[in-house]
């Protein structure tokens, strides 16, 4: 791994404290930025070693977002389960913590604020996208196992030149074919360019090794080879995403 400077960057929404993670090459100004929006389980040190990685493989600005506030990281599906409803509930102040993590890292002199993609797993893929369909100013979306259920209606109205990818396993019932179609057919209506990696065999969370004993493998389990696909996607997207100016 090359040189990183890494610091802790920290904003607020309406009253609420969160505290993010930033990673860029040393010595980088004006960087393609990148916005990471960790999983229901927050900003874990795990989310924190990914945008080590993308920093350095892809020469980006990152900053991982804190979405839940306090850098708060649930345990269990009691603590889960209610902010994700919260979130659903309130759709306005869900994406407005998003738009300001936004904002806190175009606001790094490491990152270009015209160049921003963003990448988000489970209900952080469902926030990229509906970030972006709420008229995020991405130039990219990555949304890996994204809980399709989440999402709302209204692209038609949205134009954008944003490349979407999405990365979901087959038989995730978060992401169920229907879902996959509504969505899809909604992004062509909107005019955005799209790539959706669909995995056999596969569930919901299948990136997270800590889902490998999971009491609901027929909803939630780890898959290391879709997992691996997913990232080399993801990877390769990105790539294509920093070539393009």
């Amino acid at each position: 791994m090359g040189a990183l400077v890494e610091r802790d960057i920290d904003y607020s929404h309406e009253g609420t404290a969160m505290s993010g993670f930033l990673a860029a090459p040393a010595g980088a100004t004006d960087a393609p930025a990148l916005l990471l929006i960790h999983d229901a389980f927050g900003l874990t040190p795990a989310v924190q070693d990914e945008a080590r990685r993308l920093a350095d493989s892809h020469g980006l600005a990152v900053l991982a977002a804190d979405v839940w506030g306090g850098r708060t990281q649930p345990r269990s599906e009691d603590e889960i389960g209610p902010l994700i409803g919260a979130a659903v509930a309130d759709r306005t102040h869900w994406m407005g913590r998003i738009r300001a993590a936004q904002a806190a890292l175009t606001a790094q002199p490491e990152a270009d604020a015209t160049h921003v993609a963003a990448i988000g797993w489970c209900v952080g893929g469902s926030g990229v996208l509906e970030h972006l369909r709420t008229g995020g100013d991405l130039v990219g979306a990555i949304a890996i196992h994204a809980g399709l259920d989440l999402l709302a209606e209204g692209w038609e109205d949205y134009a954008s030149s944003a490349k979407v990818l999405v990365a979901t396993g087959a038989d995730d019932p978060m992401a169920t074919a229907a879902q996959r179609d509504a969505l899809t057919t909604a992004l062509s209506a909107a005019g955005l360019y799209w790539e959706l990696d669909l995995y056999a065999d596969t569930v919901h969370a299948f990136t997270s090794p800590g889902a490998a004993h999971s009491p609901h493998p027929d909803v939630i389990a780890y898959h290391p080879v879709s997992a691996a696909r997913a990232r080399a996607a993801a990877d390769r997207f990105l790539t294509e995403l920093v070539a393009t100016p």
